[in-house]
């Protein structure tokens, strides 16, 4: 058996590769719970539908989606010029320590300014964290993927320092976190009686901005020009090392804001534990998305679902959290194998 390129690479299944992966991971799944010795049916219910079949089950699906989204679109600058910017995690923390720092720093401030101050500082911090793996990039030709990658674990031993240092409450009996935030530094909720926050909002409209900078704007035609032919992108004098900068920047900003609104949305303090990898299940999210906003939108979407039916069959069914990985993991996989087998095929020799 040899592997052949093909000659010719159908469009519409590139774009229905993803929705066959997700078909074959809840087959997939079907198998797994039967090993596990659940009802597979009820399980893909409870799993899938049972989360969503509430307002506050859909408001906590934005909830969820909305740091997903947002690091995702910043990573696709990136995806898209072939730099592999892994780290969006640590940014993602050191933007949400800035942010909520800020916070801390004015307690006693009830300003209409201060939360879109922390969300400036947020995409700051993020992108201050950022620039390190770009700097050694375009300097020292370091590889991108170990640098970033690495930093994240810097970034949360950092937090680690924080929370149980300065930024400790002096009330909390001890306890790692922070003060509860200001009313001032806490997100408005967009639906009374759900943790739906304004975030959802904001990451709606990086969307929308990233849809039109990418397919409309000269940045967008430079980064897509990189991916696709390096040498021609030279020819036509555009700097790589510009689009490397460009495209930590972006993902350091986007994953800075989401770490804010983590913090001063669902969480209200600072806590040892910002992200429950929201970093890294993004990078799954725009490869899923195909690299594209609105495709990212909805991919964040159906990852959240995994979070949120993770969740209730831990509770509801008494399965293990790492179901949700499992899950995640397959859906990968079988993207993989999609992208495979479109542009190549098997043949039997």
């Amino acid at each position: 058996m040899r592997i052949e390129a093909r000659t010719e690479i159908s469009k519409p299944m590139i774009y229905a590769a993803p929705i066959v992966a997700v078909v074959l991971t809840m087959l997939a799944g079907i198998v797994l719970f039967e090993i596990m010795g659940h009802d597979p049916f009820q399980a893909l219910h409870t799993f899938f539908v049972a989360p969503v079949s509430s307002l506050d089950g859909l408001a906590e699906l934005g909830v969820k989606g909305t740091p997903l989204i947002l690091i995702a679109v910043g990573l696709s600058f990136g995806f898209r010029a072939n730099v592999w910017n892994i780290g969006a995690e640590g940014q993602l923390t050191i933007g949400g320590l800035a942010g909520g720092a800020l916070a801390l720093a004015f307690y006693d401030v009830d300003s209409p300014f201060l939360l879109p101050g922390m969300l400036v500082v947020a995409a700051l911090g993020g992108m201050a964290w950022a620039a390190i793996p770009a700097f050694l990039k375009t300097r020292f030709n370091a590889n991108e993927i170990l640098t970033s990658l690495m930093l994240t674990y810097v970034g949360l031993l950092v937090l680690s320092m924080l929370i149980h240092g300065p930024m400790k409450d002096p009330d909390g009996m001890n306890f790692p976190e922070s003060r509860l935030f200001h009313d001032a530094a806490l997100l408005p909720h967009m639906i009374e009686g759900t943790r739906l926050h304004i975030g959802f909002l904001i990451a709606i409209a990086v969307v929308a901005t990233a849809w039109i900078v990418l397919g409309r704007h000269i940045i967008g035609f430079q980064i897509r020009v990189l991916g696709m032919a390096p040498r021609a992108a030279s020819f036509a004098g555009f700097s790589h090392n510009k689009i490397v900068w460009l495209s930590f920047m972006v993902a350091g900003a986007a994953a800075g804001v989401a770490g804010i609104l983590e913090i001063a949305g669902p969480l209200g303090q600072v806590v040892p534990v910002i992200s429950p990898g929201y970093g890294f299940t993004a990078i799954i999210v725009a490869f899923v998305g195909r690299l594209h906003p609105v495709g990212i939108f909805f991919a964040g979407l159906v990852m959240a679902l995994s979070y949120l039916g993770g969740e209730n069959a831990q509770i509801e069914m008494n399965m293990p959290n790492a179901v949700t990985g499992v899950f995640q993991g397959m859906l990968l996989f079988f993207l993989l194998g999609c992208d495979v087998l479109i542009k190549y095929r098997l043949r039997l020799t």
